[in-house]
């Protein structure tokens, strides 16, 4: 009975060591249960977007100061006379031949009178001169006349040879007389002339004292004071913005320079401001700045009410607008040997190259390599490689333009 009970303990311990040799195989051959979403449980979770068509715009963005297209000085033409009156001030918009303002003209005045004088007494002298002429004239015809028939009497023995020389002399001076009057005539009607240059040169300065705009546009600066003495060689009474126009001046670096052409189109925002104006490039600096490697642009701001000279401004210059496949920049990666992007094709990762066009607010054109619609991993630099599986997540920020 005693050695009955041993054995019936001996085999209960002997099945149970069995038992526990067999279990660890049997729960390795066992297999997970599914999840409700078909097993992407254990998969790691990856942002992921699509390949859409949006406008893009191929831009250059550049910033500089506004200035005058062109600066024009309002000078006096009369120097060493006061400033009578100012017509004008700062801001104003003038056309060409405008007065602006006005010299004193009292020198002037009295400098003509006697002028006028000098040329009322060359006036006198000058016909005593011409009476002269009259009187020499009368005489020289007189002497000729005895001196000829003289010299026909001496031919008929008549008339000494004396009374022809003597009457020849006569003649002579007679003509030499005739001769000095009609040149004191003609430095008398030189003198007159002389004096009337004088004259129209002083009612030339009369009417210059009237200083007026050379050019139509907006007064930008006045440095001339009621009072104080013009001078045309100093600093300029007024200085104008020809005919208002203003243009951006903008630094382009030497990389970008060479895509821009005048003519093309600009959005201009100054500083300060949130309204975009209209530009267009009117011409491009031939010359880069060697230190700093940029160019200049100038860009004429079609606004100038909004826009001042002075003000500091940014500009999108546009080179192409198109409507393209595009992705988020932070979709493609970029190294030596091009762009690329991750797709995903049924939950599987797979490294596409692309080739790509213009950069546009945040977004890449896509011109070769994937298709509309296509499924990409959102982040580039995101830790997965060629061939893993992954849970793709749709974008909140996927969406057409």
């Amino acid at each position: 009975m005693i050695i009955s009970r041993k054995l019936s303990g001996a085999l209960f311990l002997a099945a149970l060591a069995s038992t526990a040799l067999v279990s660890p195989g049997v729960a390795q051959e066992q297999k997970p249960a599914q999840t409700a979403d078909g097993g992407q449980a254990n998969l790691p979770a990856i942002v992921v977007t699509n390949v859409t068509e949006r406008n893009l715009k191929d831009s250059v963005v550049a910033s500089g100061t506004i200035r005058p297209v062109e600066e024009v000085f309002v000078q006096p033409l009369v120097d060493g006379l006061s400033i009578k009156s100012l017509k004008v001030d700062v801001g104003d918009k003038v056309s060409a031949g405008q007065v602006v303002a006005d010299l004193n003209s009292d020198s002037l005045l009295l400098q003509k009178s006697q002028q006028l004088a000098s040329k009322a007494k060359a006036e006198a002298g000058l016909a005593q001169y011409q009476a002269q002429v009259i009187e020499a004239q009368a005489n020289a015809d007189d002497t000729v006349r005895q001196r000829d028939r003289t010299q026909n009497l001496s031919r008929n023995g008549t008339a000494s040879t004396a009374q022809v020389e003597q009457t020849a002399a006569s003649a002579a001076a007679a003509l030499a007389r005739l001769n000095a009057a009609k040149q004191a005539v003609s430095v008398g009607e030189a003198d007159i002339k002389v004096v009337q240059a004088q004259i129209d040169d002083i009612d030339l300065k009369l009417e210059r004292t009237d200083v007026k705009a050379p050019v139509a546009g907006v007064i930008s600066k006045k440095d001339a004071k009621v009072g104080a003495i013009a001078a045309g060689s100093g600093t300029p009474l007024f200085t104008m913005i020809r005919d208002g126009d203003i243009e951006l001046v903008a630094d382009v670096p030497e990389s970008e320079i060479g895509r821009l052409k005048a003519g093309m189109k600009a959005k201009i925002t100054v500083a300060g401001t949130s309204k975009a104006l209209d530009g267009k490039i009117r011409l491009i600096s031939p010359v880069v700045d060697q230190t700093s490697r940029l160019g200049a642009v100038h860009i004429i701001v079609d606004d100038e009410h909004v826009a001042k000279a002075g003000m500091y401004a940014n500009a999108e210059i546009v080179i192409n607008e198109t409507r393209g496949l595009a992705l988020p920049q932070s979709a493609v990666a970029t190294d030596r040997r091009g762009s690329f992007a991750r797709l995903v094709e049924g939950n599987v990762v797979k490294q596409v190259k692309l080739e790509i066009g213009i950069q546009d607010a945040g977004f890449v054109q896509i011109l070769n390599g994937l298709k509309a619609g296509d499924q990409v991993v959102a982040k580039a630099g995101a830790f997965v490689r060629d061939g893993d599986q992954i849970k793709p997540v749709q974008s909140a920020n996927t969406a057409s333009n």
